[in-house]
């Protein structure tokens, strides 16, 4: 299951994770029913918070829900799915994208892609996924070409940037499309009102969305020669992590000004658990404005936290004698260069047939939730179960009833 909010469902209340899991099931339903079994590989996290903010403006009523039959990812158990027109443009926007991802993917031959069948069979599947989101948007009112065209111009864009260019250059296609998307929900809901303001935090997600893709891409993008933002226009993760915290901002107090019916999912998923995605992402655990023990370096008067990579840290980054350090003779795993402990190779990712076939194993076999370790079905990177051991004591909004960000449990926008 790909996308960047990945809540641990033991960090929602029971009646969330209920919630949540309607709209993943629902999604997942809603692409079978309009567009059959296969068009299920594109289920993914992001692309249910459409439909979560879709109900989240209109309320939970009857007709927006159904009871869904067993399911080996339930533990063979029915359970009540979301229904209706958020699933379906969810359905909708999942598949163009998914398409323009295996376009991409078939230019750059990857894997098995680089074969001319296979590369073949591949863009029958994309453009059949093309009609039927289009099919699916046009019977929703929404024009799926806005999302087309965002990714045709990325390929453009990319080409045209290097050092200097402006990292916002290159995510904007991602933000046009996603703001469209979020736009239309309030459409869709009856509520156009909600449009400005939910097209800002679309747009704002999507931000988030291309940048922790390039941050936790950069090391093996570096390794294989791939294109990376990041590198390819000298930005720094310092300010690829300032972009990012501007983002979440901006996204609450987008939220804050529209209207919902019943806004806690779309608040848990869009305010707290993305900045647990952003934190993943850069390998912290608090925001970095003004802290600098959130990725920025060393605390001051304390020479030892945060792996610092100052000259008083014999064990940080920059000086470690025992193995481990840039600084120390021995190699990352603490052993000599010439006997293994040099950096470790980064396992060449698998081309998109053979990522959908990976991914299906992993989906059907529960390991996407219930695994200590598995390799990513594409970027074949470690990740662990989603509800795997989890730690839920991370001041998540997971025990209070607040409507928005302005409770005791919410992180302050201004930390």
């Amino acid at each position: 299951m790909f996308g960047i909010v990945r809540p641990c469902t033991h960090r929602l209340t029971d009646g969330l994770k209920t919630e949540w899991m309607a709209h993943l099931c629902g999604l997942c339903l809603a692409l079978r029913a309009d567009h059959g079994q296969f068009a299920r590989v594109v289920t993914n996290y992001d692309g249910l918070i459409v439909s979560v903010l879709t109900e989240a403006q209109t309320g939970v009523t009857e007709a927006s829900r159904r009871t869904a039959g067993p399911c080996a990812l339930r533990a063979m158990r029915t359970a009540p799915v979301a229904r209706g027109e958020g699933a379906r443009l969810a359905a909708a926007v999942s598949l163009v994208l998914a398409s323009a991802k295996v376009r991409d993917h078939v230019a750059d031959r990857d894997g098995l892609l680089a074969r001319r069948p296979v590369a073949v069979a591949a863009r029958r599947v994309a453009r059949s996924w093309d009609r039927a989101g289009a099919r699916t948007g046009r019977a929703l009112g929404f024009d799926t070409a806005v999302l087309v065209d965002a990714v045709d111009r990325q390929t453009g864009i990319e080409a045209l940037a290097g050092p200097g260019t402006s990292l916002l250059a290159v995510t904007e296609p991602t933000e046009t499309a996603t703001a469209a998307a979020f736009a239309h929900t309030a459409v869709l809901a009856g509520r156009p009102g909600n449009a400005a303001p939910l097209a800002e935090a679309g747009r704002l997600f999507g931000r988030l969305a291309h940048l922790l893709d390039a941050v936790e891409d950069q090391a093996a993008d570096a390794e294989t020669g791939a294109w990376n933002p990041l590198t390819a226009t000298g930005t720094s993760r310092e300010e690829a992590r300032r972009l990012a915290d501007d983002a979440l901002h901006g996204i609450r107090l987008a939220l804050k000004d529209a209207e919902f019916a019943d806004g806690k999912l779309a608040h848990v998923l869009l305010a707290h658990e993305l900045r647990t995605s952003v934190d993943r992402a850069f390998g912290t655990t608090s925001c970095s404005h003004g802290a600098p023990g959130a990725g920025q370096g060393p605390v001051p008067g304390n020479p030892y936290a945060n792996g610092g990579a100052g000259p008083h840290n014999p064990y940080g980054a920059g000086g470690n004698p025992y193995g481990g350090g840039a600084g120390g003779p021995m190699g990352p795993g603490g052993l000599p260069p010439q006997f293994g402990g040099g950096a470790p190779q980064a396992p060449k990712p698998r081309g998109f047939l053979a990522g959908c076939a990976m991914f299906t194993w992993l989906f059907c076999t529960c390991q996407i939730c219930c695994a200590k370790k598995y390799e990513g079905p594409w970027s074949r990177k470690k990740r662990e179960g989603c509800c795997y051991d989890c730690d839920c004591g991370d001041g998540g909004c997971s025990g209070c009833d607040c409507g928005g960000c302005d409770c005791c449990c919410c992180p302050c926008d201004g930390c």
